[in-house]
């Protein structure tokens, strides 16, 4: 595994940060979440400048210059994330624009995410690419409705990404207004319905991340019952993270849920925590040489305490070092580690530059590809930090 390093990068000194602007596997690229971000000569500042329409071209040329690093394209991606902020969701559709002129008739699964913030104030979308050289497989194409998508592709070691799972119908309507437990059995249930399209079941999925809002905070736990009569009926639940935003896709929309599979025979990861016993996720999930892990917040495994509240840079310290208890117990290391994503909440963001210290010294070069976000909160409200992190065994040798 190495680090994509454009011979010309215009936009910035990308070797100041503990993060690659991607990380290239064998065939695989995972790239980093980009924006319009560049640095100002004048001012001596990353600054963000334009509406979606000129943000979304920036970032979107900035992955075509990483790609083409590597001698990929666009047609060799298989999996794209648009990080959109609350305000940018608005004129979403000028992103939507973009995407469809630079990747023509090629369609990558599409994953909206929609956050709080950026880390850049003015940034108003993010995005981040998975590849692989030949663009993987195409499983199914078929045009949306709105926000009801069906493109499946299948990429890097047997993974199979989903669109987003959203609470909408065939015809673009969202159902289950006001019910927020329903809305997540329907996201789940589609996830299946997709799946099973492809001669492949929920069984498989290694990894549902849930974007949600505060307001549907104490009603959470109930979608434990659906996870439970839904997933992990081969024995092993996929791994999990839970993301609150003030808003979602639309006003009417309570969740969306992100969700991979696999088609390899899942294992289980556990360092051993008794925790997981009861619940409807694993701290990891092994299929093939990826290890796909939930998300980890600053929380003693044992007594089920939020450890440092007020403190996000020791939260980064006892996140992080769960991720490494979970790599080392799957027989990896923070060299295997390909991608991050980090949720931090508006408490947090103060502080949060903190953080690349904790990385500098926890992680290891070449950094793996990250994502940062602001969310509105997480589910625990004393965390102020949630990862995603996600790692291919032996990508070091």
């Amino acid at each position: 595994m190495h680090a994509i390093t454009p011979a010309d990068f215009p936009w910035f000194k990308y070797s100041d940060y503990t993060f690659s602007l991607g990380l290239m596997h064998g065939n695989d690229a995972f790239l980093s979440g980009h924006s319009a971000s560049e640095h100002d000569p004048e001012s001596g500042r990353m600054v963000v400048k334009g509406d979606m329409t000129a943000q979304t071209r920036t970032a979107y040329a900035k992955i075509e210059r990483i790609l083409g690093a590597e001698g990929l394209t666009f047609a060799d991606v298989t999996h794209v994330v648009e990080n959109v902020t609350v305000q940018g969701i608005l004129d979403y559709d000028a992103a939507k624009s973009v995407r469809d002129a630079m990747f023509g008739a090629h369609r990558p699964s599409l994953t909206t995410v929609v956050v709080e913030r950026l880390l850049r104030p003015a940034a108003l979308i993010e995005i981040e690419v998975h590849a692989s050289r030949g663009g993987g497989k195409s499983l199914i194409n078929e045009a949306d409705a709105g926000w009801s998508r069906s493109a499946v592709r299948e990429g890097h070691d047997g993974s199979v990404f989903l669109p987003t799972m959203l609470p909408v119908d065939a015809k673009g309507d969202v159902v289950h207004q006001g019910d927020f437990v329903a809305q997540y059995r329907y996201c789940l249930e589609k996830a299946g319905a997709l799946l099973d399209r492809i001669g492949m079941n929920l069984d498989q999925a290694v990894t549902t991340y849930d974007f949600s809002t505060p307001a549907t905070r104490d009603v959470y736990p109930k979608s434990g019952r659906a996870r439970k009569e839904l997933l992990g009926g081969a024995g092993v639940f996929p791994g999990a993270g839970g993301i609150l935003m003030s808003r979602l896709h639309h006003p009417e929309i309570l969740v969306a849920v992100d969700i991979t599979a696999s088609r390899h025979e899942l294992k289980g990861v556990n360092p051993g925590w008794k925790r997981y016993d009861t619940l409807t996720y694993t701290p990891g999930v092994l299929a093939g040489d990826t290890l796909y892990m939930s998300g980890f917040a600053s929380l003693d495994m044992e007594s089920q305490e939020a450890l440092h509240p007020g403190d996000v840079v020791a939260q980064a310290e006892v996140t992080y070092g769960a991720v490494m208890e979970v790599l080392e117990a799957a027989g990896a290391t923070a060299a295997d580690l390909v991608s991050t994503i980090e949720f931090v909440t508006p408490e947090g963001l103060p502080e949060y530059r903190g953080v690349a210290g904790v990385r500098q010294s926890l992680l290891r070069a070449p950094w793996p590809a990250s994502t940062g976000a602001l969310c509105a909160a997480l589910l625990r409200p004393e965390f102020m930090l949630e990862v995603f992190p996600m790692a291919v065994l032996n990508a070091h040798s």
